[in-house]
């Protein structure tokens, strides 16, 4: 009987882990999706108002021009600026529904999510007060100490190369004790000097 219920009790924690981990994955999955036709929106939104400017411009450019040529040439580019104008706003108004439906699906999403997490709080709730009564402690973590990495045995070829670094090194203190003693002996005169 203990065996079933410790199955029973398996089973119910591991489905309270799926709802909570799918519920909170979907939630962030359709809020990245509002978050990119949010911005496909406003996106094609400022196209048309550019697409729009410029046919003004051109509009007027075209009232002003005298020459035959000229208006040909602007009137197709006021096609392509109109045909440009239109598909933004159609893009635009194809975006905004199926944000309105991403929305409804977002808020459904997160009352699931809200749902999922007050249970998984209310089950933690209950079984901490079962630990209570039963006087069963939840078992910690042992700290394990972590492992130094294993030094490397110097091979022959490295050998070398750390001597020609101490070389340097001496070579170096050398030259700063010499310097050392060339300032020392300068602020010795300039002492005499003065003094």
């Amino acid at each position: 009987m203990s065996k079933e219920l410790d199955q029973q009790h398996k089973a119910l924690t591991k489905a309270k882990k799926e709802l909570v981990s799918t519920a909170t994955r979907t939630f962030k999955t359709l809020d990245r999706e509002r978050k990119k036709l949010t911005r496909e929106v406003k996106s094609a939104t400022n196209r048309a108002k550019r697409s729009a400017e410029q046919l003004e411009k051109k509009a007027e450019r075209l009232a002003k021009s005298t020459s035959a040529k000229v208006k040909r040439e602007l009137r197709s580019q006021i096609r392509k600026l109109e045909k440009l104008r239109d598909s933004a706003k159609e893009d635009a108004k194809e975006s905004r529904e199926q944000l309105k439906l991403v929305r409804d699906d977002l808020s459904a999403a997160r009352t699931h999510m809200k749902r999922a997490l007050h249970l998984d709080k209310a089950f933690a709730a209950i079984e901490k007060q079962i630990g209570k009564l039963t006087g069963k402690k939840k078992k910690k973590k042992k700290a394990t100490a972590k492992k130094a990495p294993a030094k490397k045995a110097a091979s022959k070829k490295k050998a070398p190369a750390k001597k020609r670094a101490t070389k340097k090194r001496t070579t170096k203190k050398r030259v700063t004790k010499k310097r050392t003693a060339k300032k020392t002996t300068k602020r010795r005169t300039t002492k005499k000097k003065t003094g």
